[in-house]
């Protein structure tokens, strides 16, 4: 089935992205904001965040956060929001009846939002606690030093939820301000994917997005400082049972032309049961439960990480491990059959991740914000499907570089020296 999607722009500037589905029995509803946690200075770490919590705690219509839950639950709908490092979104998912309701509950918590103090203290409290538990699970927290680690300290190094003394801070006047600053019309698009058309979701998106216009300059995200990583160690010792590792390199740009082969060369190494790190690190060494890669992107920089769970007897073995495999691809073609193999997980896992209307709304959604327009699911496909053995040991030995190879670490008995040799910094 081809999927396509129409883009309009309001005349405030706004921009929406409708994908039908016909077949569908709901709609789903994002609305993207071109801002996150990168956007944050040293005082107000963790305030894209916050107020992401705070738009769901009253508005002038809806004063308490059981009415917003129950406008849409009542309609037999979900509703959540996440904050990353550079967009913000909100979303809810409604049956395709239903879509003014989606809408509208939206416009209402992101145009009206009442802040009463009461209610920020309150969701400061809880705030607090997310970041505490974040800091309780090894596997998040690695993950936390890693991203402190490659990109030191500066806004894409920094927690997406802040901190503990920089929550404590923020209030009222804070909120106000970074609406004011980010939460533009030209800095939003409205994705709408499912059982509708652009006709319907154009109408509604005018009479409860359309009225605000604002021609104040979007303001630019801080660029990346300094050579990557910032620092090569990264750890917390704690008398628990469990290494938990994560090495790190730095990636590419979300437009970087490389970004399709990276794709593919990801699925080699560190995705699914019959990729290299699992084959190698768990079958047959048996040095790690969980072991993997992932790959992200931002504006003008990027992230490639390996993260692993192993017996605190067994670290030195498995990190010389990883980085032979890292290393085995930057110095041997990558064979037809496993090429073959890895380009069809690659292409069918995008396919399949792009299975019902809430994908295909978060995906329109967010590369038109981020990148400027929307690729073809069959033009990523194409890209994917050319990568041959010359373009992955390109790119491999672009990014898998040891002197830029960055390792942190929760677990017991942590010594510095024996990391560092590990790592042959």
């Amino acid at each position: 089935m081809t999927v396509s999607w129409d883009i309009t722009t309001l005349d405030n500037g706004l921009r929406v992205v409708t994908t039908p589905v016909p077949t569908a029995q709901s709609v789903s509803v994002s609305v993207f904001m071109g801002v996150g946690s990168r956007a944050e200075e040293e005082g107000t770490k963790g305030l894209a965040h916050f107020l992401e919590h705070m738009v769901f705690k009253g508005t002038e219509r809806r004063p308490t956060a059981i009415d917003i839950a129950e406008a849409i639950e009542g309609a037999g709908g979900t509703l959540n929001a996440y904050t990353a490092k550079e967009v913000t979104c909100f979303w809810d998912h409604v049956p395709f009846d239903r879509l003014e309701v989606g809408l509208e509950v939206l416009a209402d918590m992101l145009a009206s939002s009442r802040f009463d103090p009461d209610e920020i203290e309150r969701e400061r409290s809880v705030i607090l606690q997310e970041i505490r538990r974040t800091r309780d699970q090894p596997s998040a927290w690695v993950g936390e030093l890693l991203g402190r680690a490659l990109f030191g300290d500066q806004p894409l190094g920094w927690p997406t939820a802040g901190e503990e003394e920089t929550v404590a801070s923020l209030g009222r006047e804070h909120f106000l301000g970074w609406l004011e600053t980010w939460y533009l019309p030209r800095n939003v698009v409205v994705s709408v994917a499912g059982n509708t058309d652009r006709k319907a979701v154009v109408k509604l998106v005018r009479r409860y997005f359309g009225e605000k216009a604002n021609k104040r300059a979007i303001s630019s995200f801080q660029p990346v400082n300094g050579r990557l990583p910032a620092q090569r160690l990264a750890f917390d010792e704690r008398p628990i049972t469990q290494a938990n590792l994560a090495i790190g390199l730095p990636g590419l740009a979300r437009k970087d032309p490389d970004r399709y082969v990276l794709l593919v060369l990801n699925s080699v190494l560190g995705r699914g049961m019959s990729s290299r790190l699992f084959k190698e690190v768990r079958e047959r060494r048996g040095l790690a439960y969980s072991v993997g890669s992932v790959v992200s992107r931002h504006s003008d920089s990027g992230v490639f990480a390996v993260t692993a769970g192993v017996d605190p007897q067994k670290l030195k073995e498995a990190v010389p491990v990883i980085m032979h495999e890292l290393a085995r691809l930057t110095e041997e073609p990558v064979g037809a059959d496993e090429l073959a193999k890895a380009r069809d997980y690659t292409i069918g896992g995008f396919r399949l991740s792009l299975e019902t209307p809430m994908a295909l709304a978060q995906r329109a959604g967010e590369n038109l914000l981020t990148m400027g327009e929307i690729e073809p699911i069959e033009s990523v496909v194409e890209k994917l499907h050319s990568v041959d053995a010359d373009d992955m040991l390109r790119v491999a030995r672009r990014i898998f570089q040891r002197a830029k190879a960055t390792l942190a670490l929760v677990g017991p008995k942590v010594r510095r020296r024996e990391l560092a040799k590990l790592l042959q910094v």
